[in-house]
């Protein structure tokens, strides 16, 4: 069999300060690779076309708007046109636990969003611009200038992305925090647990009020965010490992791999071995 193209980690590629601006205008992503980071990635546009695959789902932004990537997530840029605004790279350790929080939960949901152009993320990101590509120093008090800024355009960021996706729930409402706990539990345990009621159970709920939160605080339903995550590992195992299918469907917890086969033309309208084909 050939060799399946290797996904790149990029890791402990930032300052003491936990964070990187670059602008966008005169950057080249022309052949850039397949690559999963350990920080967060956030594109600032201010005017332009980009285009970019993050986790097998395209997003494609234009004009004003956002977008993130979180760690871990496998990202692939595919065009960038005229494009000028920011790139802006943070360590999850300089990302308070409400935003981290808040960006899990909209994972695969809601990752980019229009934006009006004088929204003030554009001149606090311009001011956070400035101040990196000019301050050479390097003590606490010149980081936590650089840590305030960073955590004011992550901040507005999240309340845009939020407006998105929730609208009209509150981050401190039980049925959000159950919904985020939910996602949290299947991404530890669906290799063990493919059933909406044994997440119910470890919950103390029953199913069907499982299924409705997530309808309401998601737009799916439980079942949805289970076979999410066993798809996308399925995905990235066909994609950049030369495991064969059996061999796949037993790490991801099938003992029967024509089972698993169904499940994944089911869910994705093609065969495993076609799409192991498409990717490079």
């Amino acid at each position: 069999m050939a060799s399946k193209t290797k996904i790149l980690l990029h890791k402990d590629e930032l300052k003491a300060a936990g964070m990187d601006i670059l602008a966008l205008k005169g950057l080249s992503f022309v052949d850039q690779e397949l690559h999963r980071d350990d920080h967060y990635m956030f594109i600032l546009l201010k005017s332009g076309h980009f285009v970019c695959e993050v986790d097998f789902n395209r997003i494609e932004i234009q004009h004003t708007a956002l977008l993130y990537a979180a760690p871990g997530q496998v990202q692939h840029y595919l065009k960038a046109e005229n494009c000028e605004g920011w790139l802006l790279f943070a360590n999850p350790d300089f990302v308070s636990q409400p935003l981290r929080e808040f960006f899990d939960s909209v994972l695969n949901v809601s990752q980019s969003v229009e934006v009006a152009e004088n929204n003030p993320v554009f001149a606090t990101s311009d001011i956070l611009g400035a101040w990196w590509s000019t301050d050479s120093s390097d003590d606490d008090l010149s980081d936590s200038v650089s840590t305030s800024l960073l955590d004011s355009i992550i901040g507005m960021m999240a309340l845009a992305l939020k407006g998105t996706s929730i609208q009209n729930h509150h981050s401190n409402s039980s049925k959000y925090v159950l919904a985020n706990r939910l996602k949290q539990l299947i991404k530890e345990q669906f290799r063990e647990m493919k059933q909406v009621k044994q997440y119910a159970l470890l919950l103390h709920i029953t199913p069907l009020y499982l299924n409705e939160v997530m309808k309401e605080i998601t737009g799916f339903s439980a079942s949805y965010w289970i076979h999410h995550e066993i798809l996308l590992e399925a995905k990235r195992l066909l994609a950049f490992s030369e495991k064969d299918v059996r061999q796949i469907a037993w790490d991801l917890g099938y003992e029967d791999d024509a089972y698993f086969s169904r499940f994944f033309k089911k869910h994705t309208g093609s065969t495993a071995s076609a799409f192991r084909k498409q990717k490079p």
